[in-house]
């Protein structure tokens, strides 16, 4: 999955009109589409050009895929983890 031409960076996609909320509604879409991993609890916020995903995660393997995810469409470099785990009893 990409996102995006790889010859600009996600300051110059703000800047010509890619906005916090179109980010944030990418990366819900991108984190629902896979079946994978279970993202009712994470939660998506923009600071400037940095994505913050917060909330809950139950799988650790969730906490790696929704990071991926996200970087795939702002860049490794604007995303931080602000995820807790929260493992179910077994």
């Amino acid at each position: 999955m990409k996102f995006g031409p790889d010859s600009y960076n996600h300051e110059e996609r703000c800047s010509q009109g890619h906005s916090s909320a179109s980010t944030i509604a990418t990366i819900e879409a991108a984190l629902s589409a896979d079946p994978d991993i279970d993202s009712s609890a994470i939660e998506i916020r923009m600071l400037g050009p940095v994505v913050l995903l917060e909330g809950f995660i139950t799988k650790a393997v969730d906490r790696d895929k929704a990071i991926s995810l996200a970087a795939m469409i702002v860049g490794w470099e604007n995303v931080q983890d602000r995820m807790l785990s929260r493992f179910p009893m077994q």
